[in-house]
C-alpha cells in the first residue's frame, strides 16, 4: 500500500495529502490548482507559520531574514538554488523577521539569516549565518 504524505499548499495554505511516490510528479493543488513544487521558498507569515510547520509530512527549511539584512540578501539567490534542487524531499520557507517577529521570538532568533529544519512542528536542526549552496546541501542532506 502507497504511503500518503501531507503537504501544505504554498499559495491557498490547503493541506494536501498525495502518494508518496507521486511527489515528483510535479503535483497540484486541488483547491486552488496551482503547483505543490515551484522549486523556491514559500513565503510565510505569521498567521500561516504553524499550518505550514505543523501539518506538513516533509521537513521545512525556514530562513530568517530581514531585507536590511547584507547576509540574507546574499544568501537569497544560494537559498532558492538549493531549494529547486532539493525539492520535493524538503519544504523550503522564508520568515521575513522584520515584518513577522513572533515567530522569530518565538524561535529565540538572535542572528539571521538563521536556518531552522522542522520536522512535524518540532526544531531538529539550526544553523546561523549565510551558506552557499553547496554547503547548505551538505548540511541539510546530513540532517535529513
Amino acid at each position: 500500500m502507497n504511503e500518503r504524505t501531507e503537504v501544505v499548499c504554498g499559495h491557498c495554505d490547503s493541506v494536501v495529502g498525495l502518494p508518496s511516490d507521486r511527489l515528483k510528479d510535479a503535483p497540484r493543488c486541488p483547491k486552488c490548482h496551482s503547483p505543490l513544487f515551484e522549486g523556491k521558498p514559500v513565503d510565510l507569515t505569521a498567521a500561516q507559520f504553524d499550518k505550514h510547520l505543523g501539518r506538513s509530512d516533509l521537513p521545512v527549511v525556514v530562513d530568517f531574514w530581514a531585507p536590511w539584512c547584507g547576509p540574507c540578501i546574499t544568501m537569497a539567490p544560494f537559498y532558492e538554488a538549493t531549494a529547486r534542487q532539493m525539492e520535493p524531499k524538503l519544504r523550503f520557507a522564508k520568515l521575513n523577521t522584520q515584518d513577522e517577529p513572533a515567530p522569530a521570538a518565538r524561535f529565540n532568533i538572535r542572528a539571521i539569516p538563521t536556518m531552522i529544519v522542522f520536522r512535524k512542528g518540532k526544531e531538529i536542526a539550526r544553523h546561523s549565518g549565510a551558506m552557499d549552496s553547496s554547503t547548505m546541501s551538505r548540511w541539510l542532506n546530513s540532517i535529513v
